[in-house]
């Protein structure tokens, strides 16, 4: 099938483009390149000796979306990538969060069901689920629109419209792929995370205290109720979960259908770091700092849904993810921009 990426050339979105690629189905990316870069386009092409052509523009216009319909089409997917997501910035910027995520969403629905498009796939987050007592997260753990940020919020809302335009169009397959915390990068080191700016995840903050770019790690809280006093996330290699985009394109039936995609097995920030360390091989410079607000002790999930339906199972490590992270990251010290 050709598949559109909308926000494409980004993190998630590059990884999806290969496994989309390498498994026979083509692709077109949609990005405004404003988290990432044209290079990312060209490094998919020459990891997978395929096409991927690139769309630069604004996923939230309906006729840049048309455009690429007319340019590219007839499409027969849409996976819907493109998304502001850094949760202390949208507490900042609420009203530009919500007018991203949620009128991105409007055009390539739109547009898509105009088209005929038999499939669409967004990409929602772990942290729709209100109750961190109900671990592991299930499909069916407790989900709310009243969350501690906009980010998460505007993430519940495209998953309450998207339920809706399901309802009224019943031929059409709405696949809701909830991730937990991608890591990780492409074996080949040609792509991987590069995130504008100072980074607001854990992994891409420790590659580049590893490459000499950032000064030390901050650990954001030691007295959590857990094992090590740190947080545990559950941290899923991206081409996983590029593979769970795959698996959800190919097994997709009509209706609305939402999915965990995680390994259900958590790890805590001390955890992470000590298994980048090793694929370093030196310790790394780190600082206990206070605990940032909303945090949790721990979130993960149960990703067994997937299995059943999709086939599915996340099957890398997290010594796998830190090792092909750091691949990226040291032959890349500078991301993209250094290509």
């Amino acid at each position: 099938m050709r598949v559109l990426l909308a926000g494409g050339a980004g993190y998630v979105g590059a990884h999806t483009a290969v496994a989309l690629l390498d498994a026979g189905h083509e692709v077109v990316l949609l990005d405004d390149l404003s988290n990432t870069s044209s290079i990312a386009a060209e490094r998919i092409a020459q990891i997978t000796g395929k096409p991927a052509p690139l769309v630069v523009g604004d996923a939230s216009d309906d006729s840049v979306v048309a455009g690429v319909f007319d340019e590219h089409g007839p499409i027969d997917a849409i996976v819907h990538l493109a998304a502001f997501k850094a949760v202390g910035e949208s507490m900042q910027q609420p009203l530009e969060y919500y007018s991203n995520n949620l009128d991105t969403t409007f055009a390539l629905v739109r547009v898509g069901v105009a088209r005929g498009i038999r499939s669409f796939v967004f990409s929602s987050t772990g942290t729709v689920y209100a109750d961190p007592a109900d671990l592991p997260f299930t499909e069916d753990s407790t989900t709310s629109v009243d969350l501690s940020n906009p980010y998460s919020k505007s993430k519940r809302m495209n998953e309450v419209v998207l339920e809706d335009v399901a309802r009224v169009h019943p031929d059409l397959n709405v696949t809701v792929l909830r991730y937990f915390n991608p890591v990780g990068a492409h074996e080949s080191g040609l792509i991987g995370e590069d995130p504008s700016g100072i980074p607001n995840n854990l992994m891409p903050f420790v590659q580049r205290v590893a490459v000499g770019t950032l000064e030390r790690i901050g650990i954001f809280g030691a007295d959590y109720d857990t094992p090590d006093g740190t947080g545990l996330r559950d941290y899923i290699h991206v081409v996983d979960l590029a593979l769970g985009h795959v698996a959800a394109l190919e097994k997709a039936q009509p209706g609305f259908t939402v999915y965990n995609l995680g390994t259900g097995r958590p790890v805590s920030v001390l955890e992470l770091i000590a298994a980048f360390e090793r694929a370093v091989g030196r310790e790394l410079p780190q600082t206990i700092l206070g605990r940032r607000p909303g945090d949790v002790d721990a979130t993960y999930c149960d990703p067994s849904k997937a299995a059943r339906e999709l086939d599915w199972v996340g099957t890398r490590t997290i010594d796998d993810a830190t090792r092909d992270a750091w691949n990226w990251q040291s032959r890349n010290p500078q991301g993209f921009a250094t290509a």
